[in-house]
């Protein structure tokens, strides 16, 4: 992940205040839904990069990343200060391994984010794997406003091409919602509500859970899935949930 590569901006588009998509064009290789590249600035003597999932499919361009303004962080407020024309550093080779390769086949797959997490299933959503692997797939999308529920119409484009298929459940967390479930993610899990709302159970026999997004939530909902027995996926010992940790 050394070998950087230079880019330019094409697009960014503020969703919320701190919350952002951004758009370059760049020299970057061939990757798989669910991998991710590295973005960095120079600043003060120093490349400061940081591992973003690509939001957009791997057979479009430009490259895109979703991501929130940390204000004290080093690199996302100039990140967002950046406007088209802009020039980055890419790494030049995608990484990470969350993706659907070595996934055994299910009726259904359940796809659990929180926050920005929600970019790298946009990718995978917008790839043949998940259809020709699952029966169903599920997306949850857990939030703490409904200004954060983002790339709506996205979403609906998923929705119309695939129909029943697909299933899309917004979680808030810290507002009552229309057309959204109350609540964490793994509050809706333990009580039962998720998997009543969907029509579906997640088990061991004919469910895989992917989940990305902040540790707490990764952490709390592995623990449930073993208690279902779920089994933690490795490439060499297929298990029923995938795991994503650095957002």
């Amino acid at each position: 992940m050394s070998d950087w590569v230079k880019a330019k901006v094409t697009g960014k588009h503020a969703w919320t205040d701190g919350l952002y998509s951004m758009q370059f064009e760049g020299p970057v290789a061939d990757f798989k839904a669910g991998q991710y590249i590295k973005v960095a600035l120079d600043i003060e003597g120093d490349r400061v990069g940081r591992p973003y999932s690509l939001v957009n499919p791997p057979q479009e361009r430009p490259v895109e990343i979703y991501f929130n303004e940390v204000p004290e962080g080093p690199l996302t407020p100039r990140l967002s200060d950046l406007n088209p024309g802009d020039e980055v550093w890419l790494s030049e080779k995608p990484g990470g391994i969350f993706t659907l390769d070595t996934v055994e086949p299910a009726e259904t797959l359940w796809l659990l984010a929180t926050g920005t997490a929600l970019g790298v299933y946009l990718s995978i959503l917008r790839s043949p794997e998940p259809w020709d692997l699952f029966q169903r797939v599920v997306l949850v999308h857990g939030v703490r406003q409904a200004t954060d529920l983002t790339y709506g119409e996205t979403l609906a484009a998923i929705a119309e091409r695939r129909g029943e298929r697909f299933k899309f459940v917004p979680a808030v967390s810290r507002a009552t919602v229309p057309g959204a479930l109350s609540g964490r993610i793994t509050d809706l899990l333990t009580s039962g509500s998720l998997e009543a709302h969907v029509g579906a159970a997640i088990d061991h026999h004919s469910s895989h859970v992917m989940l990305c997004g902040n540790s707490a939530m990764i952490k709390d909902v592995k623990v449930i899935l073993e208690e279902r027995g779920l089994a933690r996926h490795k490439r060499h010992a297929p298990g029923q949930y995938t795991t994503e940790q650095y957002h």
